[in-house]
């Protein structure tokens, strides 16, 4: 479905990433996990092309878009939940929903996807009027992936979902991921939170210094001794 190869991507002249290849097919979910600074939300921008890519390729279903405007990979079916979830405080929840009926075929659909929404998050219908500045950081968080289901996406971008919030709220954010999931939707989700992306991932990426270290299925991945020591807080043995 998506399909990175040897990317490099820079802030200037300071290189971020270095040949980084990926994949993700159609269903799957795909995490990306390292350490802050790492580069992976400079990865995950560059996939839903905010940022300029200085050599490699990114194609979805075999179509290239490396120099594709943003707009065009939402017509292709791929939304994106930014980290920092990227909201309009002093507009209200409905209304921060409703950005994301971006394509012809979400806003045709626009009552549809608001029902979905809300009965994911029903708490999100409550406070459908309220100003999404307002809410908790776990209520915006909703909000952010509410807006991307609005376009009705086939592939969601899902970068730090865990970022600033309570364990349970993670633990909250996580099923409705896992939800979606259930429902077709392909994941690619940056994440620092390794131990939450690995339990929920069917493969996954390890990225270090703009550099893929390891990729195996996510299961394995957690059973190494190197990354348990490294990433979950448990000596290797």
């Amino acid at each position: 479905m998506l399909e990175a190869r040897a990317l490099r991507v820079g802030y200037g002249d300071a290189p971020a990433l270095w040949d980084v290849s990926l994949a993700i097919g159609a269903g799957e979910i795909v995490a990306v996990v390292g350490p802050n600074g790492a580069g992976k939300t400079t990865l995950v921008n560059a996939l839903a092309r905010l940022l300029p890519i200085a050599g490699g390729t990114v194609a979805i279903d075999g179509r290239d878009v490396t120099r594709a405007a943003p707009a065009a990979l939402n017509r292709l079916g791929v939304a994106l939940i930014p980290e920092g979830r990227g909201l309009f405080p002093g507009m209200s929840v409905e209304e921060n929903l409703e950005i994301g009926c971006y394509r012809r075929e979400a806003r045709a659909r626009r009552g549809d996807g608001l029902a979905r929404v809300y009965a994911m998050f029903p708490v999100l219908a409550e406070r459908r009027r309220q100003p999404a500045g307002t809410l908790s950081g776990g209520q915006q968080q909703m909000v952010a992936i509410g807006r991307a289901l609005m376009a009705q996406p086939r592939l969601l971008l899902v970068d730090e979902p865990s970022l600033g919030l309570a364990p349970l709220v993670v633990q909250q954010v996580f099923a409705a991921l896992a939800a979606i999931h259930r429902e077709g939707v392909a994941i690619l989700l940056i994440e620092q939170n390794v131990a939450q992306a690995l339990a929920i991932a069917t493969r996954a990426y390890v990225l270090e210094g703009g550099r893929i270290v390891a990729e195996d299925e996510a299961a394995a991945l957690a059973a190494r001794p190197d990354i348990r020591a490294a990433y979950l807080g448990e000596g290797a043995s």
